[in-house]
């Protein structure tokens, strides 16, 4: 059998934390910045997690991380 293949866009996107949660970057924070205030350009900045239903969905993208 051969081996499966990462999806190379989810890759890109996704890390997997040692805890085995998932990271990932916050959306609304490429263009269109100047009709947005400084508050939710600051609370969209760094990180967080993918959420617990679509865990799956991207560990059955990456079966091998």
């Amino acid at each position: 059998m051969p081996k499966m293949k990462t999806k190379r866009g989810a890759a890109k996107r996704f890390q997997f934390r040692s805890s085995g949660s998932i990271k990932r970057a916050q959306a609304f924070k490429r263009h269109i910045l100047t009709k947005k205030n400084t508050k939710v350009k600051r609370q969209l900045r760094g990180s967080t997690v993918v959420h617990d239903s679509d865990v799956a969905l991207v560990r059955a993208m990456m079966p091998y991380a």
